[in-house]
């Protein structure tokens, strides 16, 4: 399909690299407008604010919180075994969380530590854990790390 004297293969863009292809092109047709020009610098920028939008709104700004006595029983038994110091039903219990996608305060890599939440009737690890710096705080976690809850004492 031509558009314009553009072909469709040409047209697609998915990233910032294509988008910024996409204008080249664009502006290589005869006769550009301001307003086309216009068009194509948002299309180019559209993509950046988005992407920055969607990692705030993923970020845990406003962190919620939990008392340890309202933990499901499972969390609570998981945080009397990291209190103990184990042993934890799961080799993967204990390893370095590395926070990547910074939802809990940023800290030097190896400070959180994460360990499993055993869910009832689920044979593997499923969602549920809780991640703790070394020494505190503890965080819980019923969604596989999307959103934690600072474990009050």
């Amino acid at each position: 399909m031509q558009l314009a004297g553009i072909n469709s293969e040409q047209y697609i863009f998915s990233d910032r690299y294509m988008n910024l292809k996409w204008v080249k092109i664009f502006c290589g047709v005869r006769q550009l407008s301001i307003s086309a020009l216009t068009l194509a610098w948002v299309m180019v920028l559209l993509p950046v604010t988005t992407h920055a939008h969607s990692q705030h709104k993923g970020s845990n700004t406003d962190r919620q919180e939990i008392e340890a006595s309202s933990l499901p029983k499972e969390a609570k038994e998981t945080l009397r075994l990291i209190m103990r110091g184990g042993p934890f039903p799961f080799p993967r219990d204990g390893v370095v969380f590395g926070n990547f996608e910074k939802r809990l305060p940023k800290k030097q890599r190896g400070f959180y530590h994460e360990y499993t939440v055993i869910t009832p009737g689920v044979r593997s690890r499923g969602a549920r854990r809780i991640v703790c710096g070394q020494p505190a705080p503890c965080y819980y976690s019923d969604d596989h790390y999307q959103t934690f809850k600072l474990i009050r004492e």
